[in-house]
C-alpha cells in the first residue's frame, strides 16, 4: 500500500506564521498520541476504533451469516453518517456505476424519507422478496430514534413480514447499546452495537460503515489498515511531519484572513461521494454557535464539492473570477489500469488536435495541471493530495486524514468536533409538529 501524499506549496501561507499555528496544537497532539483518556476521551474513541478486533470479528459473523442469505438487495436504512461514509467508500472502490454492473449484491440507501424515492424503493425489492429470494435491510441509526430511519424502516419491515415468515432473519440492527432501537433488536433481531463516544459521521470504521462495505465485497482490512497508517503519521509529534496538523492549520490561518469556503476539489467521479461524506464531517464538527468556554462565537467555515472536470465547466469562472474567499484542496487518483485511449476522427482529423493518441487519464491529468496552474498564476490558494489508486487502502487513509484534520481544525477554532445540538433543535421541532397533527 503506498502512501497518499499531500502537498500545500500553493496554499500562500508564510512559512512563519504555519509554525506558529502549529505551536497551539503541540500539546494537543502530544496529548492524544500519548492516550491520556481522561483528557480527551472522544478523541481516543475514534481513534481506538481502528483496534477494535472483537468488534471486526463480530462484523464478519455477521456478514458470513448473511451472505449465505444470497440476498438480490442490500440496503441501508440510515441517514447523514449512518450510510454517507459507506457509500463514500463503496463507490471509490466499486464505482460509481457498481449497480449496473451486474454484482452478486446490489446496494440501496434509504437516504431520505422522499415518498417518490421510497417507492421506486419499494418497486425495486418487492419482486425479488415476493418471488421467494432474500433482501437484507440494515437499519443504523446511533440514537435509535432517528425519525426518517425509523420512519422508513418501520415501511420496508412491513413489506418483509408481508412475504417471509422468517423476516427477521433479513435484518441487522446497528444502534447505541440502550436505544429504542436496540431493544427492538434484543425481539430476535441480528444487531452491531456502535460504541457509544464514536458520533456518526466519524463510525464509518465501525460496524455502520464496515458491515454493509463487508456485504459488498470491500477489503474491510485493507480500508481499516490505511485508516491506521495515516491515523499513526497524523498522530506524529514533529508537525512539520504530520499532514493533518499541517492541513487544518492552513484551513485555520485562511479562515482568520476571511476565506470561510473550504472547497474539496475531486477529479475522479467515483470520490464525490467521499466529498459529500467530508462535508457533513467538516460543517457538524466545527460549524458552532459557541466555543468550549460557552461564549457565542457562530464559528466555522462552509464546506463545498466540486468534481474535476465536470465543474469546471460550472462554476471555474466564480473559482477564479470571483471572490476571494475560497481555499481550495485538489484531489487526484491514480488510474488504476482503466486506460482508456482516444482514436483519430477520420472524417474530420484535426476537430481537437491535441488529443489524438492521448488516453482519458492524460487528458484528465493535463486538465489538472492547467487548473493548478491558473490558480497559481491568479493567486488563489490551494493544497493537494494525491492518491496512487482509489484500492480500499488509499480511500481509508484519505478518510482518516479528513477525520484528523478536522478534528485539529476544532482545536485551533476552541469548539467541540463531537456534539451537534443545532442539528438536534431541527429534531425538536419535527416532533413537536407530528405530534400536534397526530
Amino acid at each position: 500500500m503506498k502512501n497518499i501524499k499531500f502537498s500545500f506549496d500553493a496554499a500562500l501561507i508564510p512559512q512563519k506564521s504555519i509554525r506558529a499555528a502549529k505551536d497551539q496544537l503541540k500539546a494537543f497532539v502530544r496529548g492524544i498520541a500519548s492516550g491520556v483518556p481522561e483528557s480527551y476521551p472522544d478523541v481516543r474513541a475514534h481513534l481506538d476504533v481502528l483496534d477494535d478486533k472483537e468488534m471486526l470479528e463480530k462484523v464478519k459473523r455477521c456478514v458470513a451469516e448473511k451472505r449465505k442469505l444470497k440476498p438480490e438487495y442490500f440496503v441501508v436504512v440510515g441517514i447523514g453518517g449512518s450510510n454517507l461514509g459507506t457509500t463514500a467508500v463503496q463507490e471509490a472502490v466499486l464505482g460509481k456505476l457498481y449497480n449496473q454492473l451486474s454484482p452478486q449484491i446490489k446496494i440501496l440507501n434509504t437516504n431520505n424519507i422522499d415518498s417518490s424515492y421510497i417507492k421506486s424503493i419499494i418497486e425495486l425489492i418487492e419482486p425479488v422478496i415476493r418471488r421467494g429470494d432474500n433482501v437484507i435491510l440494515n437499519v443504523i441509526s446511533k440514537s435509535g430514534s432517528t425519525t426518517e430511519t425509523v420512519a422508513n424502516f418501520q415501511v420496508l419491515l412491513k413489506l418483509l413480514r408481508k412475504y417471509k415468515k422468517d423476516y427477521k432473519g433479513c435484518v441487522v440492527i446497528t444502534s447505541d447499546a440502550g436505544s429504542k432501537l436496540w431493544a427492538v433488536a434484543q425481539k430476535g433481531f441480528d444487531y452491531l452495537e456502535i460504541p457509544k463516544r464514536v458520533q456518526g459521521r466519524y463510525s464509518v470504521f465501525s460496524p455502520v460503515g464496515t458491515f454493509p462495505l463487508g456485504m459488498l465485497g470491500v477489503k474491510v482490512d485493507d480500508l481499516l489498515e490505511g485508516a491506521r497508517a495515516m491515523r499513526d503519521a497524523c498522530l506524529e509529534e514533529n508537525l512539520d511531519e504530520n499532514p493533518a496538523a499541517t492541513s487544518a492549520v492552513i484551513q485555520y490561518l485562511h479562515h482568520l484572513s476571511g476565506k470561510n469556503i473550504s472547497d474539496l476539489f475531486l477529479f475522479s467521479s467515483d470520490l464525490e461521494s467521499v466529498g459529500k461524506w467530508w462535508r457533513q464531517l467538516f460543517a457538524e464538527s466545527i460549524g458552532k454557535e459557541f466555543d468550549n468556554e460557552r461564549v457565542r462565537v457562530n464559528v466555522g467555515m462552509t464546506p463545498t464539492v466540486s468534481i474535476g472536470t465536470t465543474d469546471l465547466h460550472s462554476i471555474a469562472q466564480l473559482y477564479l473570477g470571483g471572490p476571494r474567499d475560497k481555499l481550495t484542496t485538489f484531489v487526484s487518483a491514480g488510474k488504476g489500469g482503466a486506460e482508456i485511449e482516444v482514436p483519430p476522427l477520420e472524417i474530420h482529423p484535426d476537430l481537437v488536435d491535441e488529443i489524438h493518441g492521448r488516453t482519458l487519464g492524460d487528458i484528465m491529468d493535463a486538465i489538472l495541471g492547467g487548473t493548478k496552474a491558473a490558480f497559481r498564476k491568479d493567486g488563489r490558494p490551494f493544497m493537494e493530495i494525491h492518491l496512487s489508486d482509489k484500492s480500499e487502502g488509499s480511500i481509508g487513509q484519505l478518510m482518516q486524514f479528513k477525520i484528523m484534520e478536522t478534528i485539529y481544525l476544532s482545536h485551533l477554532l476552541n469548539v467541540n468536533p463531537f456534539n451537534q445540538p443545532k442539528v438536534e433543535s431541527y429534531k425538536e421541532e419535527t416532533r413537536k409538529i407530528l405530534h400536534k397533527k397526530k
